[in-house]
């Protein structure tokens, strides 16, 4: 008897040391993000660029791990906006890159909810999605790592979604083997208890 309650315990005991992750999308144009620069007095920096709306979006997740409280990044690119398949692709990601359970912290975006993301759910049972609340992207750490992004790439002038690419894909991969960056930007959300 003794034995069957300790293996419940045990059970449980890791359920709940789940890796945590914090996820969101974001949209990133051909278009340069300005940002405030030096330059000599009296020459005012310019940036020639294509005036095109070609875009890619990615989707990312920001995890925590459950007993060291390490951190890690996952990202996925598209050059379409993100649907239920791509954020239910993205999930499946993620439940191939971390063991156990896996609790993932969305926004309340139509593409997060629906049928195919609850059948995806009864599919993985060690998933599990919850929501924040409403209008609150302070709480959410992954929008630091869209903020992080986008101060890198400022004022650049990528000519075609490739070299847009190469860029995004050389900044979030920088932040992903920087630690103290992935700290950084859960202590800038108002969920900093990780830290």
């Amino acid at each position: 008897m003794e034995a069957d309650a300790l293996a419940a315990g045990k059970k449980n005991a890791t359920r709940w040391q789940a890796h945590l992750v914090f996820a969101d999308e974001s949209g990133f144009l051909l278009i340069p993000t300005l940002r405030r620069t030096w330059a000599p007095r009296g020459q005012t920096p310019r940036i020639y660029h294509r005036y095109r709306h070609d875009r890619l979006s990615v989707i990312s997740g920001l995890s925590v791990s459950p007993v060291r409280r390490r951190m890690g990044l996952y990202f996925r690119c598209h050059r379409h906006n993100i649907r239920h398949a791509d954020v239910c692709d993205f999930l499946r990601y993620l439940l191939r890159h971390l063991r156990g359970h896996v609790i993932v912290i969305l926004d309340n975006a139509s593409i997060h909810k629906g049928e195919p993301i609850r059948k995806l759910c009864s599919r993985y049972p060690r998933l599990h999605l919850e929501y924040f609340p409403p209008y609150t992207p302070e709480l959410n750490p992954d929008e630091a790592v869209w903020a992080d992004a986008k101060v890198r790439l400022a004022n650049g002038r990528p000519d075609d979604l490739d070299a847009l690419y190469q860029r995004l894909y050389a900044t979030l991969r920088g932040l992903k083997q920087s630690p103290s960056r992935l700290r950084r930007c859960v202590r800038q959300s108002e969920l900093s208890l990780f830290v």
